[in-house]
């Protein structure tokens, strides 16, 4: 092939043509945001996760719960996420900026789980979830292999599960989270995105520009 070094040429320009643009320019773009200070709070936003929810959020990576819960609320013209309460407000970079790992998801097995502890009036509380993660719920399995079965001589400790019927301990035991369920539950309870931000508010279209786009 008489030019097969000008198509190999073209074609490596073409390929890190695409790789700048693509790569280079979004982290360019999206690399150089910084939180958001807000002066009538007095702080920015988002806020770093605490230690112990970011110990979480590793056992959350580890556990693989990104295969079924996205953490990405959608806008209301790709889909009914604000609608099913999951987000008061579409999803934003600046959600992520403090994740050296963020949770997107690409499928939704389970619900959305972006403001889990911004919901209402349908938040969940810690109790709340600690069952969640030890009876499962529908699809979702359960996780016993985070708690363990402890034999009680005396009182209860603090953090062993209200469980009933059959889910209940044998009597003298009672079933208490190991740390790792302690570190993903404050994780969870962290999962909060309910401030919003400048660039998360829908572009309105005025009737002006409405009619001169239409000339």
């Amino acid at each position: 092939m008489k030019n097969g070094p000008l198509f190999f040429l073209g074609l490596f320009a073409s390929l890190t043509f695409s790789f700048a643009g693509v790569v280079l320019f979004s982290n360019y773009q999206l690399g150089g945001l910084t939180p958001y200070y807000d002066d009538s709070e007095g702080k920015s936003f988002p806020e770093r996760l605490p230690g112990v929810a970011a110990r979480g959020q590793m056992v959350y990576r580890d556990l693989g719960c990104v295969a079924c819960h996205t953490q990405q609320v959608r806008r209301p013209s790709f889909g009914n996420d604000q609608a099913q309460g999951w987000g008061e407000r579409q999803s934003v970079a600046r959600d992520y900026i403090h994740q050296s790992y963020p949770q997107l998801g690409a499928a939704r097995i389970g619900q959305d789980l972006t403001n889990l502890a911004g919901r209402k009036p349908s938040a969940l509380d810690a109790e709340d979830l600690m069952k969640l993660l030890y009876l499962g719920q529908g699809a979702m399995p359960a996780y016993t292999f985070l708690f363990q079965d402890v034999k009680v001589s005396g009182q209860v400790p603090k953090t062993a599960l209200k469980l009933t019927g059959k889910s209940a301990p044998l009597p003298g035991h009672a079933v208490v989270p190991t740390e790792r369920a302690q570190v993903l539950v404050a994780y969870l309870l962290s999962l909060n995105t309910a401030y919003d931000y400048p660039e998360s508010r829908p572009v309105v279209k005025t009737a002006a520009k409405a009619e001169g786009a239409h000339k």
